[in-house]
């Protein structure tokens, strides 16, 4: 069958553009897809299901604003009929029995699914590093994690196997890998995307969902297609003035812009990844824009504080519902250590321990947006430190070792799950040996529209699709 051999010089709506001219038929765009995952995937581990036989059944039928773009979905989603592993043995034989709202919207916008990405337990960490499916690996360097929790959406797309794929960011987890990786990864505000239709929120309003994607107009589209509340929302968010789309490469005006390159009494934030903030800020300034630096009113210390507490409780929560469903108590040996401390953590907090924190999400969110009256946007580096070796943070290790490796390695982007403000990974920085160094972008609550007329600002001035040489193993 044949192929499509400049698929990979495309984003999807390059590749949407050139199916709907019928300059190349979606047949060879998603055969071409397949083969890349087929050579490429057993040196990144980056997918764990395949979907093939349904998607090429799909392919035809597809309608929408990017019908026929090949696609990967994270494997914490649920599409009917194949199985949500959620990177632990426990979940690997449940099949989901409906499609969730944003994969439908997905599905709606025309992309075509063709497999899962990995994931570690249960999206826990900013690694993706499963005992269940096994390691994946960063393009780049394979020696090293491509960052986490959707590490294998950011593994493929980087690769350019496919070039847009589903992610979730309960603490960072589009940012992180989007960093790690040399893509763009945004995080929408909260309540932007739906979580419907089982869940009403992802970790007490911490976590939202999207995509990871070659190009920022990528995301935008997407975000179009995917935006609104459904039926039985617990709160909304008011609609954009325009389509998303229509920001990209509008021009955001002059900017005020505040650069923080570490917190206090934080963890340090290595030389490299300052600068590559520092360098983002000098580029926005040649833009007109106006920076300062200046530090956010929060402890990092409390936001990881925060986050545990929640996540903890909806470990112990998962773990006790899938108890329910195998007909037996969960035990430890079903799970990795990491998972198994924040079960046995979670029964020690009180139901008063777990309102005080759900009233210091909130109370951190009215700090940080009276900091934003002053400001539009924050630049933070994307990352603290460059991309680990496999091995270092993963729930294979103790709470303690896995948690202090977590917040060394990104502490910046917890922050903004508290708040629920808008923010991205761009990749605008590179080291000599051509690792990827992002650099995170925040913008006021509900306000995607300056974010992406920011980043596809820097887009332009310093673009990354070249940058890419192939995996180096």
């Amino acid at each position: 069958m044949s192929t499509f051999r400049e698929y990979r010089n495309y984003d999807a709506m390059g590749l949407a553009s050139l199916m709907k001219k019928g300059e190349v038929s979606r047949t060879e765009v998603l055969e071409t897809a397949i083969g890349l995952l087929e050579e490429l995937n057993p040196k990144l581990n980056a997918v764990v299901y395949k979907e093939y036989d349904r998607a090429r059944s799909a392919t035809a039928s597809a309608e929408g604003p990017l019908a026929g773009v090949p696609f990967l979905m994270k494997d914490t989603n649920d599409l009917k009929g194949a199985p949500t592993g959620w990177g632990s043995k426990l979940y690997q034989k449940l099949v989901a029995e409906m499609t969730d709202t944003l994969t439908k919207r997905h599905q709606d916008a025309g992309l075509v699914i063709f497999g899962k990405t990995n994931v570690p337990e249960f999206a826990l960490v900013g690694t993706t590093e499963p005992l269940v499916t096994g390691p994946s690996r960063n393009p780049f360097d394979t020696n090293l994690t491509p960052g986490g929790s959707s590490g294998g959406s950011a593994a493929a797309v980087a690769a350019r196997i496919v070039p847009a794929a589903g992610a979730s960011d309960g603490g960072g987890s589009i940012r992180c890998p989007a960093s790690a990786c040399g893509v763009f990864g945004l995080k929408p505000t909260r309540a932007r995307n739906p979580s419907g239709p089982v869940v009403g929120e992802g970790w007490q309003s911490l976590l939202q969902q999207h995509v990871v994607t070659r190009s920022v107009r990528d995301s935008a589209a997407i975000l179009d297609a995917t935006h609104g509340p459904e039926l039985g929302d617990p709160y909304g968010l008011a609609a954009p003035a325009r389509p998303f789309l229509e920001e990209v490469g509008s021009d955001p005006g002059s900017l005020k812009i505040a650069l923080m390159t570490d917190y206090a009494n934080g963890p340090p934030t290595d030389r490299i990844c300052a600068v590559a903030a520092q360098d983002a800020a000098r580029l926005c300034e040649s833009h007109g824009h106006n920076v300062e630096v200046a530090a956010l009113p929060i402890a990092v210390e409390d936001m990881f504080r925060l986050l545990g507490t929640v996540c903890s409780v909806w470990v112990r929560s998962m773990l006790k519902r899938r108890g329910a469903q195998i007909g037996r108590e969960v035990t430890e040996s079903d799970v990795e250590p990491m998972t198994w401390e924040m079960y046995n953590l979670a029964d020690k907090i009180t139901s008063t321990e777990y309102y005080d924190t759900i009233e210091a999400i909130h109370q951190t969110g009215r700090r940080v947006a009276a900091f934003f009256e002053k400001y539009d946007a924050l630049i933070t580096p994307g990352l603290a430190k460059l991309p680990v070796p496999l091995g270092n943070i993963n729930t294979s290790l103790s709470l303690a070792e896995a948690g202090g490796a977590l917040a060394n390695f990104c502490p910046f982007t917890t922050t903004f799950n508290v708040t629920g403000q808008p923010a991205a990974s761009i990749p605008l920085s590179w080291t000599p040996e051509g690792l990827p160094v992002g650099v995170q972008l925040v913008t006021r609550f509900g306000d995607e529209a300056t974010l992406l007329r920011l980043a596809s600002q820097l887009e332009k001035s310093a673009p990354w699709e070249s940058r890419y040489a192939g995996i180096r193993v």
